[in-house]
């Protein structure tokens, strides 16, 4: 425990504590308000915040769930490479190599820049946002075909975009050179910059109103107590060991499903996952680094102890996490990752699976795991430029002990990111929206019944686009809970111009699109809680009114005949025997 000789009254620890936290939004609403691309500014999917001297996590501002921890990997990979002594003010480090410190997929640029005060490094300021575009085989960069991470975009390997200042042009210039909409990708990058040099200016300030001493011990206290928090919580889980196991339906290029699994022990000191005896690294582009898992499993761990605490790396000193080497949760180069978020989840959903029927009151059955990833590209009918669609899918969440699943919803790993807004897609893209509501498919029935996913149909405004669309659970779907029934898979299909209907899919690279054809995306209604028969027959009426579920499923898998005019109801005679 990282201990310090200055006491500070308990007022200014709360002070400083609070100005760090406000110091995190204010760079993530700067790094918001100054992008250019709909993935940023509209989707959220990106971080940003501090670090100490060390690469210890201070604050984050997080759009994306799946980036908690990575911007401290991106700073410790950042000292072991140039070491204090090579660091200077003014210095920006621009890395998304997914093996060291980079930790996604090559989509997520981070900018990491050293914080002086009276010539000492004291801080870091950093953030991770996904590009539109870093360049690669195909339009949006992260494909669901790779076979190796050359194919998947422009590495940037822990490298100086400033010195002392000073902008490395060369670096922009091949940034510019590479990517197909230059305009969006460097006008993300100075927004980063942006956003860091504000996290920057506030430390400096802040030590200037309270002192370098006053400000290095309140961040030593700032994570004692995270800890101190983080092992209160501890204390009162369940202790044991729980077990796990599941698949993920393929690598993108044909293989699979894939084995993972985890252990996880608890107890009074630690929280152990052991995720060792999982599939190796496969072919295709659904590995995961060590970091990327690493991320997931804190997600995961903050929602069992305190989701609402504030999130630091002290947080996190009593988790533990093991995995083989080469693993498809822990790849190594150069195998491909751009669609590494479904392994990723898969890690911290084995987690809430092993310890959901112990923790009912904190986790919920299976919810639609993947990110539903979709690319889509083209050239737009009016301005004749080319366009091209990035953003996740929601889906619905599991139900849980008293309550039903979450309906629309993104999955763990996106958090608190939105849709593209069906206004700004149909202005900007050569597309119309022509649906989108929620799915009725019959999964997930239960006393408590899963949430449902969505439909979403893209209508194509011209010829030749293409579609690159990567769903997990397509096969696998998300798991019931306490007796509930497993909610449904996620898929999609083509509806054709000429009537001709293709499908369903999961994963498919750049299907082509002429004019009028429509893409429907489909996503999975979240597991069930609890025997369907247990659940209120006026809560099935409702459901049918709600065309949340059909008259047949409400008498053949509920109990209840429903009159569709009158909505008056009956048991049957299955449900009155349960009953009994």
């Amino acid at each position: 425990m990282i201990t310090t000789s200055k006491k500070i009254d308990p007022f200014t620890l709360e002070i400083v504590k609070d100005s760090l936290l406000a110091i995190g939004d204010e760079m993530f609403i700067a790094l918001a308000r100054t992008s250019m691309s709909p993935i940023v500014y509209e989707v959220l999917d990106y971080a940003s915040g501090l670090t100490d001297a060390k690469g210890n996590l201070l604050t984050q501002g997080n759009g994306a769930t799946g980036f908690i921890g990575m911007l401290t990997f991106m700073v410790k990979e950042t000292l072991n490479k140039f070491g204090e002594q090579d660091l200077n003010p003014g210095d920006i480090i621009i890395i998304n190599d997914p093996y060291k410190g980079g930790g996604s997929h090559l989509s997520d640029v981070g900018l990491v820049m050293p914080i002086f005060y009276n010539d000492k490094l004291i801080a870091f300021s950093a953030n991770k946002a996904h590009w539109t575009e870093v360049g690669g085989k195909d339009p949006g960069s992260f494909t669901n075909d790779s076979t190796e991470i050359f194919q998947e975009g422009l590495q940037f390997p822990c490298i100086k975009l400033f010195e002392k200042g000073r902008v490395n042009q060369a670096v922009v210039d091949m940034i510019e050179s590479n990517v197909r909409f230059p305009d969006l990708s460097l006008g993300d990058m100075w927004a980063q910059v942006a956003a860091l040099k504000t996290g920057e200016k506030r430390v400096r300030e802040l030590c200037q109103k309270h002192g370098e001493e006053t400000v290095l011990a309140s961040i030593e206290h700032y994570l004692d107590h995270g800890e101190q928090l983080s092992r209160l919580e501890l204390s009162q889980l369940p202790k044991g060991t729980f077990e796990a196991e599941d698949l993920i339906d393929t690598d993108g290029i044909g293989n699979g499903p894939f084995k993972v699994k985890v252990k996880v022990t608890i107890t009074d000191d630690e929280f152990i996952c052991d995720f060792r005896g999982s599939h190796p690294q496969v072919p295709g582009p659904v590995n995961c680094s060590l970091t990327a898992l690493t991320s997931a499993v804190r997600v995961i761990f903050l929602a069992v102890t305190n989701p609402s605490q504030d999130i630091n790396d002290g947080v996190f000193r009593p988790l533990k996490i093991f995995t083989d080497k080469k693993s498809i949760l822990s790849a190594e180069r150069p195998v491909p990752v751009s669609n590494y978020f479904e392994s990723m989840i898969m890690g911290a959903d084995l987690i809430w699976k092993a310890l959901a029927p112990h923790l009912p009151d904190r986790l919920s059955a299976g919810h639609l795991t993947s990110v539903c990833a979709v690319t889509l590209s083209g050239i737009h009918p009016d301005s004749k430029e080319p366009f091209l669609i990035v953003e996740p899918s929601v889906g619905g969440w599991g139900a849980a002990k008293g309550a039903d699943g979450a309906s629309g919803q993104f999955c763990l790993g996106d958090g608190e990111t939105y849709n593209v807004p069906v206004e700004v897609a149909e202005t900007r893209y050569g597309i119309l929206v022509d649906e989108y509501r929620l799915r009725n498919d019959g999964g997930g029935a239960g006393e408590y019944i899963g949430g449902r996913g969505v439909i979403r149909s893209y209508r194509a405004l011209s010829d030749g686009q293409t579609a690159t669309i990567t769903y997990g659970r397509h096969i696998t779907p998300p798991w019931g809970m306490n007796g509930g029934e497993n909610g449904s898979v996620n898929q999609f299909y083509v509806e054709k111009a000429n009537g001709d209907i293709d499908g369903p899919f999961g994963c498919y690279p750049r299907y082509p699109l002429q004019k009028n054809d429509v893409v429907k995306l489909m996503t999975a209604t979240g597991g069930g809680y609890g025997n369907p028969l247990k659940r209120p027959a006026q809560k099935v009426v409702r459901d049918v009114k709600n065309e949340y579920i059909s008259i047949e499923e409400a008498e053949q898998v509920f109990g209840v005949r429903v009159n569709p005019v009158t909505f008056e109801y009956e048991e049957t005679e299955t449900r009155k025997a349960f009953g009994k």
